[in-house]
C-alpha cells in the first residue's frame, strides 16, 4: 500500500538533520517523458499491419514492461516476428517521433532534474528503453543530466525485477537506500521499491494508487530540491533510529 502524502506535506522541511540524496535515479518513459503515446501509435500500427487489434487496455498493461517481456505479448497477437525485431521496429517508431515532435517532457521534471544537479545531487536515468533512445532523450536535455545510464539491453531481469536499480546505485558506489527513484508505473515503482529505494511515485497514464510508494504526487511541479532533501533526511534518521533501538536491544 503507498503512503501518500499531499503536495505541500512533500516540499516542506522535518526536523531531522538535512541530507542530500545519494542520488535521484530517474525512469524515463512516463516519467521523465511523455513518450507512452508514441509507444503506444508504434505499438498498434505494428499489430495492425499483421492484422491484429491493440486496444487501449492492451497499451496499459504494457507500461512499464521490459522491451523483450512486451516483444512476447506482441508475438502473441500475430506478429511473425522475432523479439529482437520487434525490439527493434517499437523503438525505431518511437526514436522517429522523437525527432519529429521532440522529447515531451513531464510536467517539472527537467526543472527538478536541473535543480537537482545544481544542488550536486548525483542522478541516474534507469529506463527498460534501450540505450540509444535514452541516450537521445538524455541528448535532448541540452545539459549534463545524468552521471550513469542503465538501459533495458544491460540488464538481465527488466522491471519489475530489482536489478536496475540495484546495478545503478552499485555503479554510482551508494547505498541504494539512501537514493530517490522516481516513477509513472506500478511496474517501475516496484522494482524501486524491492531494491530498497525511497519511492517518488507520479502517475501518467496508470493509477499508482495500490503501488509501493513512499510519495505519490500528481505531478512533479509539486517536490522541490529541498522536498528530495526532506526525504533523505528522514530516511537517514528512521535508519538511524532503528539501528539504535536494535543496539538497546542487543
Amino acid at each position: 500500500m503507498s503512503t501518500a502524502e499531499s503536495p505541500e506535506t512533500a516540499g516542506q522541511q522535518s526536523h531531522a538533520p538535512r541530507r542530500l540524496p545519494a542520488a535521484v535515479l530517474w525512469d524515463m518513459d512516463g516519467t521523465l517523458v511523455d513518450t507512452e503515446p508514441y509507444w503506444i501509435r508504434a505499438e498498434t500500427e505494428l499489430i495492425e499491419s499483421y492484422g491484429g487489434t491493440w486496444t487501449h487496455e492492451d497499451a496499459l498493461e504494457m507500461v512499464g514492461k521490459g522491451l523483450w517481456d512486451s516483444a512476447a505479448i506482441i508475438q502473441a497477437k500475430g506478429v511473425e516476428l522475432s523479439a529482437d525485431e520487434i525490439v527493434h521496429r517499437l523503438t525505431s517508431e518511437v526514436r522517429t517521433q522523437i525527432e519529429q515532435y521532440g522529447a515531451p517532457w513531464r510536467p517539472g521534471a527537467l526543472e527538478l532534474l536541473r535543480a537537482a544537479r545544481e544542488a550536486g545531487i548525483r542522478a541516474a536515468l534507469v529506463t527498460m528503453s534501450i540505450r540509444s533512445m535514452a541516450q537521445d532523450v538524455v541528448d535532448a536535455a541540452g545539459f549534463d543530466a545524468f552521471d550513469l545510464l542503465v538501459t533495458g539491453d544491460e540488464v538481465a531481469e527488466p522491471k519489475p525485477h530489482p536489478a536496475a536499480y540495484l546495478k545503478a546505485a552499485d555503479e554510482l558506489g551508494v547505498d541504494i537506500a539512501d537514493c530517490i527513484a522516481i516513477e509513472d508505473s506500478v511496474t517501475g515503482v516496484t522494482s524501486a521499491h524491492r531494491a530498497g529505494a525511497i519511492v517518488i511515485g507520479v502517475p501518467n497514464v496508470v493509477s499508482l494508487h495500490d503501488a509501493p510508494t513512499d510519495v505519490l504526487l500528481p505531478s512533479l511541479t509539486e517536490i522541490d530540491v529541498d522536498g528530495l532533501i526532506r526525504l533523505a533526511s528522514e530516511r537517514a534518521a528512521g535508519t538511524a533510529a532503528a539501528e539504535n533501538v536494535e543496539k538497546e536491544r542487543a
